[in-house]
């Protein structure tokens, strides 16, 4: 088993150029498989494949990893087959896990609140600039695709709408908060004076650099980094996807209908929209781990 094992690493090393660090892995996985199944290779079943794999469920590997597992004892087994160690392939028809859809990354409120407060802070059209979109994609759920190409006229004041041109040219009207919209009548100030000198733009978010002529979506992607740093946030936890999740995250945490949120954010499928629903699941398993007294024992074995 062990010379079998060591062969397979020398063909990977020599015709696949694997690394050291990719090498040892394999090895603990298949001297992990060896020690769980006590079978040589030439003995091993599909039968033998699915005892392993409820083994690993039953400790509770993560879908990744076991995936990874069953790729290297495929490799393996091909290998063994190739070189006529064993007659059949017992790997045959293992499918590995589908991957888990990682659940959508969000900001906290303090989190918006701090990089708005940084955002308003400066007076000068890229900074009004960059406050306004903020609030835009928060306060909307706007696609950044959405955000960067708005034209000018897409705001209605009196009714407290915007009108957004999302995928497949599909339009759709969202209400604005009041808050959002007196930045937006004070950044039009701005943008007056900056458009003035014989430019003109129809875009709500001009820009002089960008050969569509509006602020692109790598250009607010940068300003966003800049703008976290400035306000005490990580600029690892945010991105414009990141804010699109945070608006429908905190509305569905302050009971908010599904289907509402599902317009506002424009997904086709209600079960697009679902996803958040697993989020708030989460919070609420935290707090009653947190907070129900069945969580809370003492060690005295008794409840706090």
């Amino acid at each position: 088993m062990a010379d079998c094992i060591e062969d397979f690493l020398d063909m990977m090393a020599a015709e696949v150029g694997a690394s050291q660090n990719t090498l040892d892995a394999y090895r603990r996985d298949l001297e992990q498989f060896v020690e769980i199944c006590n079978k040589p290779f030439g003995q091993i079943s599909q039968d033998d494949v699915s005892s392993y794999l409820t083994v690993l469920n039953k400790r509770r590997y993560a879908t990744k990893s076991v995936a990874r597992k069953i790729s290297v004892l495929r490799d393996m087994f091909k290998f063994l087959f190739s070189e006529k160690q064993i007659t059949s392939n017992p790997l045959i028809n293992i499918s590995a896990p589908k991957p888990e859809k990682p659940l959508p990354k969000f900001l906290t409120k303090d989190d918006v609140k701090n990089l708005l407060a940084a955002a308003h802070e400066k007076n000068d059209f890229r900074s009004k600039r960059l406050a306004v979109m903020l609030e835009l994609m928060y306060a909307c759920g706007l696609r950044v695709s959405e955000l960067v190409s708005l034209p000018e006229n897409c705001i209605n004041f009196d009714k407290q709408q915007i009108l957004v041109r999302g995928k497949g040219s599909k339009e759709r009207l969202i209400p604005v908060a009041a808050s959002t919209l007196k930045a937006l009548g004070e950044y039009f100030t701005f943008r007056d004076e900056f458009i003035r000198g014989g430019r003109k733009s129809i875009w709500l978010f001009p820009s002089s650099r960008s050969k569509l002529g509006h602020m692109t979506r790598n250009g607010f992607f940068k300003d966003l980094k800049e703008l976290a740093v400035r306000a005490g946030v990580s600029p690892n936890k945010i991105s414009p996807h990141v804010l699109r999740h945070s608006f429908a995250t905190h509305l569905l945490q302050n009971e908010a209908d599904l289907r509402t949120v599902q317009k506002m954010l424009g997904h086709e499928n209600i079960s697009t929209t679902e996803i958040y629903t697993h989020i708030m699941s989460e919070d609420l398993l935290r707090v009653v781990a947190g907070n129900h007294p069945l969580s809370r024992k003492n060690s005295s074995g008794g409840f706090l």
